[in-house]
């Protein structure tokens, strides 16, 4: 529907045809739905029977984890492991000053 359509201007007054929002004030309508009115700026809502429909419970799904072989782990002898370390330490630029 039109925003003009909610309204209806006679004899210089004002005739609304939907509710107002009491949150956002007259120039905010409440949508109507099936079961409750609610508002699209701030989300007040307010059901048409007065009591809130009960929610169903969420079903929760459980994927089964596969479990995978563990895989050996090859270590590397400790002295090249120093030796990769230090050359990577050797290879940086030494820090220089600005002037």
């Amino acid at each position: 529907m039109k925003k003009y359509e909610f309204f209806k201007i006679e004899d210089g007054k004002i005739n609304r045809f939907r509710r107002h929002c009491p949150k956002c004030g007259p120039a905010v309508f409440l949508a109507d739905h099936k079961d409750r009115f609610s508002c699209g700026k701030c989300g007040y809502t307010e059901y048409k029977d007065g009591v809130k429909p009960p929610r169903p419970p969420k079903v929760l799904r459980i994927k089964p984890v596969e479990k995978k072989p563990a895989e050996e782990k090859k270590e590397e002898p400790k002295e090249k492991v120093k030796e990769e370390k230090i050359k990577k330490v050797a290879t940086k630029e030494p820090y220089k000053e600005k002037k």
